[in-house]
């Protein structure tokens, strides 16, 4: 995959769990919840903690995507993708690692690998600096 190809991924998952978060307040709508029952910066106590993980994984994607999207398309524009290009995709399977160890739970162990993933992509990204800074 190219960087690009990569960077489109990582906006696609950060789509698919917005998504599902859509869908269950769509569903919930239909049912006759009123549509202003989820206001911004509120998470209403009757929502699924299943839910409120998803919403907790997209925004966790949101706090990372415009970091790895400045590094990708800066490559990009000086033409060095190249420099870039092996270590790109790790920093969507650990993006997708990371929201799928928040899915599974909020314990110790989930915590721990959540964190694990996301230093990595931190690693990562740091990488990735540096190959273009030298």
């Amino acid at each position: 995959m190219t960087p690009i190809q990569v960077l489109l991924g990582f906006a696609a998952w950060t789509l698919l769990l917005i998504a599902g978060v859509f869908l269950y307040r769509g569903m919930r709508f239909l049912t006759g919840t009123p549509i202003n029952h989820w206001p911004r910066g509120n998470k209403p106590a009757d929502d699924a903690p299943f839910v409120k993980r998803l919403e907790d994984a997209h925004a966790n994607c949101l706090e990372n995507l415009p970091v790895f999207a400045v590094i990708v398309l800066v490559a990009a524009a000086l033409g060095r993708l190249a420099d870039i290009q092996a270590l790109a995709p790790w920093v969507l399977y650990a993006r997708i690692g990371q929201s799928l160890a928040h899915l599974s739970g909020t314990g110790p162990v989930n915590v721990f690998v959540r964190a694990s993933f996301w230093s990595v992509q931190l690693a990562l990204f740091g990488w990735m600096l540096v190959k273009l800074l030298a």
